[in-house]
């Protein structure tokens, strides 16, 4: 056998584990490998009925670790990109709810979005006991994704902007280049095509002044959409904190619930978002337009795959009054940092005649929206 082939057979017996046909014999000094390995992955063999062979020399029962003994020997077994997919497997996967009982564990995993989404959606099948451990990640994904997100938002909603006049504070970032080459036309060198530049003009800046804005953002918090409801709290609570911007935030399945007296703590937002379950859009949007205080000074963003459970004629109906209204109105498919979201294109084509604008976006470039429609 080749080196290359014995390498690839290695490794499909690290795949298949104690389920691996005879042939397969396990590698030198790969026994802790495999059991470490199947301790967590033979669960996924397990569930889907197969049964490995007998007679197999010692045993690698899961019984025979415990949870943590099992963290300990991967951690010194795999690399750190490695460990971190079978961490977030073990707890949101597998249930092996043990490893968030022990502090030093929780403090020690690398809390990535990712895992956050994944106890959000199993949290319902958790160990009550290990709700303070989860609340703990979840805040240190926040804490990460808002210490990220904050300063596009900040800037894009209460920075600066230039104003078309003359200051002292000549620097390439005050540059006005429009009205330069406008004042320096006849300065062009016919022959070369070069500009003597001979009056430079440079902009003063100022803060953006916000008159007061309503967001509303209305999120499906269906189980696919855990992503996207992850995100859409983080960015109401940095909403929330900025002047001249109230936030409405509704979490919506067949029933809505109001969280804007939360929307300045994200944790809170997601320990009580109930994922899964059916999808009634338009009494979503019902309930949004019952809030909009002045239509011309409102955003209301729709977060959703748009799978309307509801009646789609009062969905339409409702959409169609709140753009006639004066509101912008935003749907959004998607709102992470990653990822090509599947949603109802049908739907969406239809919320877009009604005078939505749809589309996919990151975080940040929310923020960049929303200080276009906000100016």
């Amino acid at each position: 056998m080749t080196e290359n082939n014995a390498e690839l057979a290695r490794r499909w017996r690290l795949v298949l584990g104690r389920y691996a046909d005879r042939q397969l014999a396990v590698g030198e000094g790969d026994a802790e490998l495999e059991q470490t390995l199947g301790y967590l992955y033979d669960r996924e063999y397990k569930a889907r009925g197969h049964r490995h062979a007998r007679g197999r020399g010692g045993s690698l029962d899961p019984s025979a670790l415990t949870a943590l003994n099992w963290l300990g020997k991967a951690r010194d077994l795999f690399p750190a990109s490695t460990l971190e997919r079978m961490e977030r497997d073990a707890i949101a996967k597998y249930g092996l709810n043990e490893l968030l009982k022990d502090p030093a564990v929780v403090d020690g995993l690398d809390a990535k979005p990712e895992l956050a989404t994944a106890l959000l959606r199993s949290r319902g099948k958790l160990d009550p006991a290990t709700a303070e451990a989860v609340r703990r990640l979840i805040a240190k994904v926040i804490a990460d994704i808002i210490a990220r997100l904050r300063p596009a938002f900040t800037t894009a909603l209460t920075g600066s902007h230039s104003r078309h006049q003359r200051t002292r504070h000549a620097s390439a970032r005050n540059l006005d280049w429009r009205r330069t080459i406008a004042a320096n036309l006849a300065n062009v060198d016919p022959e070369t095509g070069r500009m003597l530049v001979e009056d430079i003009h440079f902009a003063t800046r100022r803060r953006r002044r916000n008159l007061q804005w309503q967001v509303i953002v209305v999120v499906d918090q269906s189980g696919s959409m855990a992503d996207s409801v992850l995100h859409s709290a983080v960015t109401a609570a940095i909403l929330a904190g900025l002047p001249g911007v109230s936030v409405t935030l509704l979490l919506f399945d067949t029933s809505v619930a109001d969280m804007s007296h939360l929307a300045t703590d994200p944790v809170e937002v997601l320990m009580t978002a109930q994922l899964g379950g059916g999808t009634d859009i338009a009494q979503a949007m019902g309930y949004a337009a019952k809030q909009v205080r002045n239509p011309s000074r409102t955003v209301l963003a729709l977060i959703s795959d748009f799978e309307e459970g509801g009646s789609v004629s009062a969905l339409l109906n409702t959409t169609r009054g709140l753009a006639a209204s004066g509101v912008t109105l935003l749907g959004l498919a998607s709102l992470a940092d990653e990822g090509e979201p599947w949603y109802d294109r049908g739907m969406a084509a239809k919320l877009a005649e009604a005078g939505m604008e749809i589309g996919a976006m990151t975080p940040d470039r929310f923020a960049e929206w929303l200080a276009e429609v906000t100016q």
